[in-house]
């Protein structure tokens, strides 16, 4: 695959990460990487994260998921790919959802 391809990473995040400043990491770590998109907390006690870019960069920020800030602790990250849909202009941090 070429790793230049344009795409788009959905990811939720697992473990204990919510009130360990992981969202305010991944909009750092994504804005880091020129990344658009988004990140927030679910009720359920995972994050969410949808990011488009380039597909290295994104594999980079994947990396960063699996691992968060020094005060989290991922226990597991499901993930998938899809194509760009080129909807974002920024990255940013949403408000919390409710898990459908």
């Amino acid at each position: 695959m070429d790793e230049n391809i344009y795409a788009r990473l959905k990811a939720v995040i697992e473990g204990r990460v919510q009130g360990v400043s992981f969202r305010t990491f991944v909009l750092e770590k994504a804005r880091g990487l020129g990344l658009t998109g988004w990140v927030r907390n679910l009720y359920s006690g995972e994050v969410e994260v949808c990011a488009e870019g380039e597909r290295q960069d994104l594999d980079k920020l994947l990396s960063y998921l699996r691992r968060g800030p020094r005060s989290a602790y991922v226990t597991g990250v499901k993930y998938s790919w899809e194509e760009a849909k080129n909807e974002y202009t920024r990255f940013e941090i949403r408000p919390t959802r409710q898990v459908s």
